[in-house]
C-alpha cells in the first residue's frame, strides 16, 4: 500500500478514535441538543455566520468519517437555523461531507478490492457506468439505506466523484427538508425513533421508486421515439406471436421453447436447416477428426502394442463418411421434426420489412408471387456467422477452401496451407496431416491459439509439430500467386516475415481466420437497427427495438453453438414476456474446447486474463501424465490447471490439456454456476480408472498446498 494511503488510513482511524476517546458522541445526542438549543439560538443571534461556518464544518467532519450523530445534526440545524436556511447548509454539508468519504474510500479500498474481485467489480462498474446515477438517486431518497453505507460502496466503484455529489446534493434533497423541518418542532419530539415512523418511511420509500418510474418512462419515450417513424404500421392483431429469422442453434432452440409454452412461431431458414453447426463446422469437422485420430493410432499402433496395423486410407471415403454423418443427425434439427413439436417452419428469405412484418420469398414458391408476409409481435434474428476470406490479391485467382466449402473434396491435398492459428485451423490442419498432407499452418500473431496461455499454446504446437504439420507464426500473408500453364501452373501463397518475403506452395489453400456474423440482405440497414461486427443487442439481447431481438453468433459476444442456445432461451422469453417480464442474459460461465490432440478445454479466466483484468488467483496444477486411466491408454500426457481466489476454494477459472478434456470440464462448469469450490469436488466420489480422477486429484493438491 502507498505511504499516502496509510498516512490517511491512519489520519481516518485517529479522527475516529479521538471522536469515541472523548466521548464526542455525547453531544451529539436527542437530549443534549434539546437542554443547549436555547444557547445555541442565542449564539446564532449574535454571529450568525461563525455559528454556520462552525457546524458546516462540524457537519462535513462528523460525515466525511462515516461518524454516528448525522441525523442530530440535521435537527439541529432546523431547530437553530430555521428551516430555509438549515435545509440550504445541511445539504452542502451532507453531500461535500459524503462524497469526501466516497473518494477516501475509493482511494484506500478500491486498488485492493479490485485486486481480488476485479472480474465482479468490473460488471459492478459497467452497470454503475450505465445506470448508477439512477440508482444512488434512490438510494438517497430512502433513508432506510444508511448514509454512510451508500457512500463507502459507491466508493468501491468507478462513479465518477461530480457525478456523485450533484446525484446526493439533489437526492438527499427530499430527505433533508422533512428532517429540518422536524428540527424546528424540537421541542415536540421525545425520540429519534419518532421522527422515523412507519408512515414516513413509507412514503420515503414511494420516493426512492421515483428514478425507477422514471427509468421505466424514459425507456418508454426512447421506444416511442424509435417506434414513431412506423406510426400506423402496428397490426392490432397479429398472425404470431414470434418469427425466427435462421435455422441453426439459436434459431431452433428460440423455436422449440416458443413452442412448448403453445406460441405461434414461425422458423425461417433459407438454407439448409441445423445451420453452420450442423452442415460445416462442428459435426463434419468432428466426424474427420474422428477418422483422423484413428489413422494416428494405427501409424503408431506399436504405441498399444500392436507391432503392425494393415490399413488403407481412400480419402473419399473419409468424406463420405463425414457426410453420412452429418446425414444421420440431421433429422434431430429437420423441418418434420420441428413442424411435428409445433413449429410453422418456412424455407425462404426473410426480410424484416418493419418493427411487426417479416416478408418471406418462399423457396416452394407458394403463395402470391411466391412471398407470403406476417405480422408478428417479435422478431428474433438467428442468421449466424460465416467465414471471413481476407481480400488478399490473388486469392480469387487460385481458388480458396473456408470452412463452409472444404467437405466438397474428394481428393486428398498432397500439399495443404492452412491460413490461420485460432481452434478452426489447428483442428483442420492437424486432421488433414494426419490424413497424409503436407501441411502448412501460417499465423499473423507470435503464437497459435493466443487466448490460451503461453504454455498451451506452445504445448499445442508441439503436438501439431509432431504430427508434422509445419507451424509458420509470426508470418503475415501478402498475396497469392500461380504460374504460368507451361511452368506447371503452381499455386503459391507470399507470406512476410521478419521484413522478408517467402513462398509457399500449395494444392489447396484453407482459410481459416474467423467468422463474421450475416447482417446483410435482412432489412436491418433499412430498420436502421446498428451493426458493427454483429447486431447490437442489450443486456436482454434487445435491438434498438425491443420487440426485436437477436441471439447465436450474429449477437456474439461468442461464437459457439451452445451459447447460441443458451442465449436461445432468453431470446424467446425476453421476446415472448417482455416488457412484463424480461431476463438478462448470463454469461458468468462460458466454456469452451479445441479439439486437438490433445484436446484444450477452459471455462473462466486463465492466467492470462486474469493478469490483465488484475486478478488476484492462486494456480493449482495437477499433471494428467501421473493419472493411471491415461497410463492405461497411453495417453499420459496433459494437465488441469485451476485459478482459485487466495487463500480459498472457490474456483476463478480452470484450463485442461489432455485426451477428452471438453468432457473433464463438464464437472468443473457445474461447480462453478452453482458455487461449489474444491473441498466439494474433492469429497465426490469418482470412478477408478477415469480420465475424471484428474478433476479430484487436482482439488487434493490444492487441499494438500
Amino acid at each position: 500500500m502507498k505511504m499516502s494511503r496509510v498516512l490517511l488510513l491512519l489520519a481516518l482511524a485517529a479522527g475516529i478514535a479521538l471522536f469515541f476517546a472523548f466521548d464526542l458522541q455525547r453531544f451529539l445526542t436527542l437530549d443534549y441538543l434539546k437542554s443547549a438549543q436555547d444557547r445555541f439560538a442565542a449564539l446564532y443571534a449574535s454571529d450568525p455566520l461563525r455559528v454556520i461556518g462552525i457546524y458546516f464544518l462540524i457537519y462535513v467532519a462528523v460525515a466525511a468519517l462515516s461518524l454516528p450523530g448525522a441525523l442530530v445534526l440535521t435537527l439541529a440545524g432546523g431547530a437553530v437555523f430555521g428551516l430555509w436556511v438549515g435545509t440550504v447548509v445541511v445539504s452542502f454539508a451532507s453531500s461535500i461531507g459524503g462524497t469526501l468519504a466516497m473518494l477516501a474510500a475509493r482511494y484506500v479500498l478500491r486498488d485492493s478490492i479490485k485486486a481480488r474481485f476485479g472480474r465482479h467489480l468490473a460488471e459492478i462498474d459497467r452497470g454503475v457506468e450505465r445506470d448508477g446515477a439512477f440508482y444512488l438517486f434512490t438510494l438517497r431518497l430512502v433513508p432506510a439505506f444508511p448514509f454512510f453505507v451508500v457512500n463507502l460502496v459507491m466508493g468501491l466503484t468507478a462513479m465518477k466523484a461530480r457525478t456523485f455529489y450533484l446525484v446526493s446534493q439533489l437526492g438527499m434533497l427530499a430527505g433533508t427538508l422533512v428532517y429540518v423541518n422536524a428540527g424546528t418542532q424540537l421541542a415536540q419530539i421525545e425520540s429519534l425513533g419518532g421522527i422515523l415512523s412507519p408512515g414516513l418511511i413509507g412514503s420515503f420509500v414511494l420516493l426512492g421508486l421515483f428514478p425507477l418510474v422514471a427509468k421505466k418512462t424514459v425507456d418508454a419515450v426512447k421506444a416511442r421515439k424509435v417506434y414513431a417513424r412506423w406510426a400506423g404500421r402496428r397490426p392490432r392483431t397479429f398472425d404470431r406471436n414470434l418469427v425466427v429469422i435462421g435455422a441453426g442453434a439459436a434459431g431452433l432452440v428460440t423455436s422449440y421453447i416458443a413452442a412448448v409454452v403453445k406460441a405461434k412461431v414461425t422458423l425461417v431458414e433459407g438454407h439448409k436447416m441445423g445451420g453452420d453447426c450442423l452442415n460445416y463446422g462442428c459435426v463434419p469437422s468432428k466426424a474427420l477428426i474422428k477418422t483422423a485420430t484413428l489413422v494416428r493410432q494405427m501409424r503408431h499402433s506399436a504405441d498399444y502394442g500392436v507391432a503392425r496395423a494393415e490399413w488403407t486410407l481412400d480419402f473419399a471415403q473419409v468424406m463420405d463418411r463425414v457426410a453420412k454423418v452429418v446425414a444421420d443427425i440431421a433429422p434431430h434439427d429437420s423441418v418434420e421434426r420441428y413442424t411435428g413439436l409445433g413449429v410453422d417452419v418456412v424455407q425462404g428469405k426473410a426480410t424484416i420489412v418493419d418493427p411487426w412484418h417479416v416478408k418471406i420469398v418462399r423457396s416452394d414458391g407458394q403463395g402470391p408471387g411466391g412471398e407470403q408476409v406476417l405480422s408478428t409481435r417479435a422478431i428474433v434474428i438467428a442468421t449466424g456467422a460465416e467465414p471471413f476470406v481476407p481480400p488478399l490479391p490473388g486469392l480469387e485467382e487460385v481458388g480458396v477452401l473456408t470452412s463452409d466449402t472444404l467437405w466438397n473434396l474428394r481428393t486428398l491435398p498432397k500439399r495443404l496451407v492452412v491460413l490461420g492459428g485460432g481452434p478452426i485451423g489447428c483442428e483442420l490442419a492437424q486432421s488433414f496431416a494426419r490424413l497424409g498432407s503436407a501441411v502448412t499452418q501460417v499465423e499473423m500473431a507470435p503464437r497459435i491459439m493466443v487466448r490460451e496461455d503461453e504454455e498451451v499454446s506452445a504445448y499445442a504446437r508441439q503436438a501439431l509439430e509432431a504430427d508434422g504439420v509445419r507451424v509458420l507464426t509470426g508470418h503475415k500473408a501478402l498475396r497469392c500467386e500461380q504460374d504460368e500453364p507451361d511452368q506447371g501452373g503452381g499455386k503459391w501463397l507470399v507470406v512476410e516475415a521478419d521484413a522478408a518475403e517467402q513462398r509457399l506452395p500449395f494444392d489447396e489453400l484453407l482459410c481459416a481466420v474467423g467468422r463474421v456474423a450475416r447482417l446483410k440482405g435482412f432489412g436491418l440497414e433499412e430498420l436502421g437497427i446498428p451493426t458493427q461486427r454483429t447486431v447490437q443487442v442489450d443486456e436482454h439481447l434487445q435491438t434498438i427495438y425491443p420487440n426485436i431481438l437477436a441471439a447465436g453468433d450474429v449477437a456474439g459476444p461468442y461464437q459457439f453453438t451452445h451459447t447460441a442456445a443458451h442465449q436461445a432461451w432468453y431470446a424467446a422469453v425476453n421476446g415472448l414476456f417482455a416488457p412484463f417480464k424480461r431476463f438478462k442474459a448470463d454469461y458468468s460461465v462460458i466454456p469452451w474446447a479445441t479439439f486437438i490432440d490433445p484436446e484444450v478445454a477452459r471455462v473462466g479466466l486463465n492466467e492470462q486474463e486474469a493478469k490483465e483484468k488484475g486478478v488476484a488467483y492462486e494456480v493449482t496444477r495437477y499433471g494428467i501424465d501421473d493419472l493411471d486411466r491415461a497410463i492405461a491408454d497411453s495417453s499420459a500426457h496433459g494437465w488441469v490447471k485451476v485459478l482459485t481466489v487466495p487463500g480459498k476454494d472457490r474456483i476463478l477459472g480452470v484450463t485442461i490439456v489432455g485426451t477428452h478434456a471438453g468432457d473433464l470440464l463438464a464437472e468443473y462448469v457445474l461447480a462453478m454456476k452453482h458455487g461449489l469450490g474444491l473441498n466439494k469436488i474433492l469429497g465426490t466420489i469418482h470412478i477408478y480408472p477415469t480420465l475424471a480422477e484428474a478433476n479430484k486429484y487436482a482439488a487434493g493438491e490444492w487441499k494438500r498446498a
